[in-house]
């Protein structure tokens, strides 16, 4: 009968003591680098794999990190956004062999029950906030709970925030010079909420890009809060002052404008451009297909997760930003010219 694979049996077969296969196991120092690639050759041998509470209790740690989203469930699941977000920290989470719970609020009294549960030392090591407003109340409540955190989005002080984003701003003001480049005169923009940091960073990259341009907004501005209904009523209420090309800062937002545009038996792009901000729709799924500025949903999710393990494990002490870069995909929205499809045969 085979040995039963725990502490012991591996300790036996590397040479070493129980003790030292624990330290090992759970990341301890004092354990020379001869020695530990020793013990690491006969786990990897076996396929030993600790036992989970059992490590728990010996690191102290759940190893359980906390994703916070303030959604309703059902927009959260109709959102494609999170859906990505949430796969790229469960990809990394699996990676690390930790549990990734899911924390959603929909009104300040779930907020609140909600973020007690999150304080709350021993049921997660860590959190990952997501879609934060300005002026958060979850921040201070884990600074002060001393909860490692990490944000994803644009915290208000960054100076003291671990943090992932996307270059909402550079993104939008991209958009912005592509609308100036294509000659549009009147533009206008349908913009995410005024009190998240992806909001206001997409709104003012926008302005800045137009100022850039030389052109004028004119009061052509209405705000969304993400959903398909509110970019159609925005670009209702926009098509009244004309504009020849309109931003708009989220997918989801400009499949609702497109609905308007067509509802206002107007076409896209010949009478009104557009272009989002996500790039998480697929191309097939919009009629015309959908430019938008990308940003790379799931790699922010996926660093997010390893940002807070560094932080857990003690490898990072002072606050860290981390901005990806965001890249602009021309399709048929714009009216910009596409590339014509090589002739078959051609090299």
């Amino acid at each position: 009968m085979a040995a039963r694979l725990n502490l012991e049996e591996i300790g036996r077969r590397a040479g070493v003591s129980r003790s030292t296969v624990s330290r090992v196991v759970n990341g301890e120092p004092n354990v020379s680098a001869k020695t530990k690639r020793r013990v690491e050759a006969v786990i990897a041998e076996t396929g030993y794999r600790p036992h989970a509470a059992a490590r728990s209790l010996a690191s102290r740690q759940t190893g359980v990190i906390g994703l916070v989203i303030p959604s309703e469930a059902g927009t959260l699941f109709n959102d494609p956004y999170f859906g990505r977000l949430i796969l790229g920290a469960s990809d990394a989470m699996n990676g690390l062999d930790m549990t990734l719970a899911l924390f959603v609020f929909g009104d300040e009294i779930d907020e609140s029950a909600i973020i007690s549960r999150v304080v709350n030392p021993g049921l997660v090591d860590g959190v990952i906030v997501t879609a934060t407003r300005m002026a958060d109340p979850l921040i201070d409540h884990l600074r002060d709970a001393n909860m490692p955190f990490v944000v994803i989005g644009r915290p208000d002080n960054l100076s003291a925030v671990f943090s992932v984003d996307a270059d909402n701003r550079g993104g939008a003001r991209s958009a912005a010079l592509h609308f100036a480049q294509l000659g549009r005169q009147r533009p206008a923009l349908i913009a995410p909420p005024s009190n998240t940091s992806a909001g206001v960073d997409r709104r003012s990259g926008f302005l800045d890009g137009l100022a850039e341009a030389g052109l004028s907004i004119d009061g052509r501005i209405r705000e969304g809060d993400w959903t398909e209904a509110a970019g159609r009523r925005a670009m209702a209420e926009l098509l009244e002052r004309r504009p020849d090309a309109v931003f708009v800062g989220s997918d989801r937002m400009a499949v609702g404008a497109l609905q308007a545009i067509r509802e206002a038996d107007l076409r896209c792009p010949e009478d009104v451009a557009v272009v989002s901000f996500d790039g998480i729709i697929p191309a097939d799924m919009v009629v015309p297909r959908l430019t938008s500025v990308a940003q790379p949903v799931q790699e922010v999710g996926e660093r997010a997760v390893w940002l807070l393990k560094s932080v857990l494990d003690g490898q990072l002490t002072s606050a860290e930003s981390v901005v990806f870069p965001t890249e602009l995909v021309i399709r048929e929205t714009c009216g910009a010219a596409l590339p014509a499809a090589a002739p078959a045969g051609a090299s």
